[in-house]
């Protein structure tokens, strides 16, 4: 991984990986994965982000209205974990270069992919979840500035 790169993504995220090989799986596509076998994708990881994800939003929904009614907060919600939305924070986190995709997605312009950039981060949040807890998560959501 671009070392430079990595670490102006920590620096935007707010988080230095003490563990390598998670962010390594984190930006690991599955395409990737299944060229390079044992190597693990970022599908487990980009499951467990979307939870924290989902999680904090919802908290930083209702501190913001504690009186909301579900039906508000709800679709509040989805539109703020919405693909594109992650997609676009993923773009100005610049962390295209720094997935390792198959070749037949990277051929087919992959990086820019907003579905694959969701995913990743995503990934990336259930990344810093392993390492150091909601809190970690909440923090780094909130340097993004997701609302």
């Amino acid at each position: 991984m671009d070392l430079a790169r990595v670490a102006e993504l920590e620096r935007r995220l707010g988080h230095r990986f003490r563990d390598r090989g998670l962010l390594e799986q984190a930006c690991t596509h599955a395409s990737y994965a299944n060229e390079h076998p044992p190597t693990p994708s970022h599908e487990g990881l980009a499951l467990l982000g979307d939870a924290a994800l989902a999680l904090v939003v919802a908290e930083h929904l209702l501190a913001e209205d504690p009186t909301a009614a579900v039906g508000i907060l709800t679709p509040r919600r989805a539109e703020l974990v919405a693909g594109e939305r992650l997609a676009r924070w993923a773009r100005e986190l610049d962390l295209g270069p720094l997935l390792r995709l198959g070749r037949g997605e990277e051929q087919t312009g992959g990086r820019a992919r907003e579905s694959i950039l969701a995913s990743a981060l995503e990934a990336l949040l259930g990344a810093i979840y392993l390492e150091d807890g909601i809190a970690a998560v909440r923090a780094s959501v909130g340097r993004l500035a997701l609302w």
